[in-house]
């Protein structure tokens, strides 16, 4: 079905809704989305229109699994089974009351078109609603993945599935990265404390806050003043694996948005910092980032350059590069629930072979002596240790530094940090280093 854009605005919540959910299921991301859809819903309704949308992306698999059984032939009508899927959520998920959830749903099924099905959704819903415990508790023990990914994980994670299919279905926690140029992570505490915004250190990272409840983060104080930056818990500890960076010239490989480029420029004396990345308009992002942050002053030479990867030639010797590299993202699919409908099996090899091209043009690049911090926010086996197996295979100059740390899960080569609740997204981690 092709929504037509011009009656997007008179469409109910639902609709408007399972019209962005629909645009996903053919291909397209989320973040690209977002901004068209929003600007059609009303101020008040921007937070439900959120919580809906993300909501039923996080759970698409469980409320699909358990659909199928109320079903009885196949719709064949993504549109509807879509609406069917939003209505489940907001019964089980939500504290909209049922008789809402069911009459707004159901209209939505009405202004898309297919008043012909109205009835079965209202049928389907009103079943759940008088049944909710069993439902939840169905959901609650469905992995709620992708088949692939589902045997993928069970195979590469075999003593840590429960927790972890839990924590995929689960919210990620907000978390800041203090800018320590600005403001102490102590006074940053006290002033959000004294704004009654609840809030608690990291564990792990010694920069970093956890937000206890949801906040617009432009609001917060000290966003115009560059006081924090927006960043995973788990992605803040790149920099406590670096040493001593001053006076070295240091390359951040794919780059945008840019949080690890100011963590840099934030913790260290960098000589120069070159930031390169595929993509210019996220390019961009990193600028305006650093201005934000006022992180130009520093006595830092900057060089953001639209480039590959796999085929850039550094100009002059390099003496550390961090690669966070192209991958699956599954570590972080609590913040892109959109990844469960985009990301395919094939996608995998394609990107492990991405991964590979990147590695050996940026190990030609690193002079003898140099390191290589290679890093992804995935929790696939095939995109970290066993890539980081076949490098060191390849590359008998290459030693491997060990990462002593308190947290991770030591591998073959590297540490891997699965996500947690209510803590950091999967990342992976592996120090290496040129011998002569």
């Amino acid at each position: 079905m092709k929504l037509d854009p011009l009656k997007l605005s008179s469409y109910n919540l639902r609709a408007k809704v399972t019209s962005i959910l629909i645009d996903i299921q053919k291909g397209e991301s989320l973040s690209n989305l977002l901004d068209k859809y929003i600007s059609t819903v009303k101020d008040k309704d921007r937070a439900l229109f959120h919580e809906l949308t993300l909501g039923t992306l996080r759970h698409w698999h469980s409320l699909k699994t358990v659909t199928l059984p109320l079903l009885k032939k196949d719709l064949d009508n993504p549109t509807v089974e879509t609406l069917i899927y939003l209505g489940i959520y907001q019964l089980v998920y939500t504290r909209i009351p049922a008789h809402a959830s069911i009459s707004e749903t159901v209209e939505a099924v009405k202004q898309l078109g297919f008043s012909p099905l109205s009835g079965v959704v209202n049928a389907i819903l009103r079943l759940v609603s008088r049944d909710l415990d069993n439902f939840k508790q169905a959901l609650i023990e469905s992995h709620g993945l992708p088949s692939w990914l589902y045997k993928r994980i069970k195979k590469d994670w075999p003593t840590h599935l429960p927790q972890l299919f839990r924590s995929l279905k689960e919210t990620a926690p907000l978390t800041l990265r203090i800018n320590q140029q600005k403001v102490s992570r102590n006074d940053y505490l006290t002033l959000l404390n004294d704004l009654n915004i609840h809030a608690k250190a990291c564990e792990l990272s010694e920069v970093g806050i956890q937000l206890l409840s949801p906040q617009i983060i432009p609001k917060l104080p000290g966003f115009n003043e560059g006081f924090f930056s927006v960043q995973d818990e788990h992605a803040q500890l790149c920099n406590q694996l670096l040493g001593d960076l001053k006076d070295k010239v240091v390359v951040d490989a794919c780059a945008a948005p840019g949080g690890k480029t100011t963590h840099l420029v934030e913790q260290f004396q960098i000589k120069k910092l070159i930031a390169i990345d595929s993509n210019a308009a996220r390019l961009n992002k990193i600028k305006d980032n650093l201005s934000r942050l006022d992180l130009y002053h520093k006595n830092t030479d900057f060089d953001i350059v639209h480039t590959d990867a796999s085929t850039w030639q550094a100009t002059e010797e390099i003496d550390f590069i961090i690669l966070d590299a192209p991958c699956s993202a599954t570590g972080v699919i609590r913040r892109h629930p959109d990844i469960r409908l985009l990301r395919k099996s094939s996608d995998i090899q394609q990107t492990v072979e991405l991964q590979s091209r990147i590695l050996k043009n940026l190990w030609q690049q690193i002079p003898n002596g140099g390191y290589l911090l290679y890093i992804t926010c995935s929790i696939l086996k095939a995109e970290n240790e066993y890539q980081m197996e076949s490098f060191f295979n390849e590359y008998p100059n290459a030693q491997e530094i060990g990462i002593c740390s308190n947290w991770g899960i030591e591998q073959k080569y590297g540490k891997q940090l699965l996500p947690e609740t209510a803590h950091g997204d999967g990342f992976y981690y592996c120090l290496i280093q040129k011998l002569d």
